[in-house]
């Protein structure tokens, strides 16, 4: 088995990476993958730029969707964790975190945590 990452741009606070967090263990829980490592990174890998650059549309989706609210100790992040595992059950981890992030699919709604799968 490789070892292969996953990465999410995320505009949350403490609260909602713990959340996105225990979507990421289920997800890895339910398949035959093993959880190397994962980190909150506020740099992205390779480009030098800060991950408030590179996901700056995250936070104008929350505050689009959040009109007149503040966005309190919410930041735009990276979310890197490293699994075990085969190409099929990276994609099947990789799925099934973007479902239990966005379980409405194209209907229209609010996300609880405005995220982009890297």
């Amino acid at each position: 088995m490789r070892v292969r990452t996953l990465m999410f741009g995320l505009y949350a606070d403490e609260e909602g990476l713990a959340w996105v967090g225990g979507l990421v263990d289920e997800a890895v829980g339910a398949r035959s993958a093993r959880l190397v490592g994962r980190t909150v990174a506020r740099t992205c890998e390779g480009s030098g730029a800060t991950t408030a650059e590179m996901y700056d549309y995250l936070a104008d989706q929350w505050a689009w969707e959040n009109p007149g609210q503040s966005s309190g100790a919410r930041e735009p992040v990276e979310l890197r964790v490293r699994l075990a595992c085969s190409l099929r059950t990276w994609r099947a981890v990789r799925k099934a975190v973007i479902r239990a992030l966005c379980p409405e699919g194209d209907a229209s709604h609010t996300c609880r945590v405005p995220w982009s799968a890297a």
